[in-house]
């Protein structure tokens, strides 16, 4: 983050000169409740769906929950957690999202460590989740929490140094929540909706002390691979960033999907050609290498194959934007 935002970070607040002067955490800052759990209420603004603040430094924060989702973001340092008993410490770039039941207390922070929490009401995530689609891994957790149908402690922690696409998204949010502008709370809502995207690009990142099944995060982790590498897929590439032996995730995903890698490629090149063909006036041989296929006559054939037409007589009956399901 640019020195200047660092900087205003930094400055020792209110509250933090009253631990240095020798006082403990004061709970009527966070809640009115006899538990410790900390109040969306009394901490945002007015209207606001959204606000930022510093993580309190200098003390060791007591265990609580939240009845909000909570997020942070570390700037600068590290901030130690610990969850279920368990030590999560999060380093500079690291992004931790906490639903409402998980009590977590958290190690005192120095100066230098900075760690900035999102305190969000329910309908911030409404932009957010129109933007990530379908089933993943973000979307399910967002979902399952705002739906309040569970009641199991669940966290995500994505350790994301050096992606320099979210460090600049997070500096930009931060930065227009601690000097509100025009419009940044919908500029925040889609800004957030980007930072999601990225990390769907990066879910090999998410830390496996997470809750999440393991295998979970595997096969999220190949539709994912799928979805952006679909031209050149490759299950050997794959496994070698999964850390994980050929014939176990060839059969996991088989096991799991009921189709083979190569079936899902396929699928997948298919669900764009069928796009391409009843959106676009593209050649079907400009189509075929846009899907990444190299041999057109292998492409008609599968395709023929699959849906019992050509892709011309595709194009012709569903030009409309009509298509059958793959």
């Amino acid at each position: 983050m640019r020195e200047s935002l660092i900087s205003q970070l930094e400055v020792i607040t209110e509250e933090e000169q009253k631990i240095l002067d020798g006082r403990n955490v004061s709970r009527t800052l966070y809640t009115t409740k006899k538990t410790f759990e900390v109040e969306a209420e009394k901490l945002l603004r007015d209207g606001r769906l959204i606000q930022v603040r510093t993580h309190t430094r200098f003390i060791d924060f007591p265990e609580h929950n939240h009845n909000y989702i909570e997020m942070m973001y570390v700037c600068q340092g590290k901030i130690t957690h610990f969850i279920g008993g368990k030590e999560v410490v999060m380093e500079e770039g690291d992004f931790l999202i906490l639903n409402q039941h998980v009590r977590h207390s958290i190690c005192c922070a120095s100066r230098e460590d900075l760690g900035i929490n999102f305190i969000a009401l329910p309908e911030f995530f409404d932009i957010p989740l129109q933007m990530l689609q379908g089933n993943n891994v973000l979307a399910d957790f967002l979902v399952d929490t705002l739906r309040q149908n569970s009641f199991s402690e669940k966290y995500l922690l994505f350790k994301l140094s050096g992606i320099l696409e979210i460090e600049n998204l997070m500096e930009n949010i931060v930065y227009s929540l601690k000097n509100l502008g025009k419009n940044e709370e919908k500029i925040n809502q889609l800004s957030m909706g980007l930072v999601f995207l990225h990390i769907l690009n990066h879910i090999d990142k998410l830390d496996y002390t997470s809750p999440q099944n393991y295998k979970e995060i595997v096969l999220q982790t190949t539709l994912s691979y799928i979805d952006q590498h679909y031209k050149e897929a490759n299950l050997s590439k794959l496994s070698e960033d999964l850390n994980q032996s050929l014939s176990v995730l060839s059969r996991m995903i088989k096991q799991n999907f009921g189709h083979t890698f190569q079936e899902l490629v396929q699928r997948k090149k298919f669900q764009k050609a069928m796009t391409l063909l009843s959106e676009t006036n593209l050649s079907i041989a400009d189509i075929v290498a846009a899907v990444g296929y190299e041999n057109s006559s292998y492409f008609y054939r599968k395709f023929k194959e699959k849906y019992h037409m050509s892709p011309r007589e595709y194009r012709l009956t569903h030009q409309n934007g009509d298509q059958i399901r793959i």
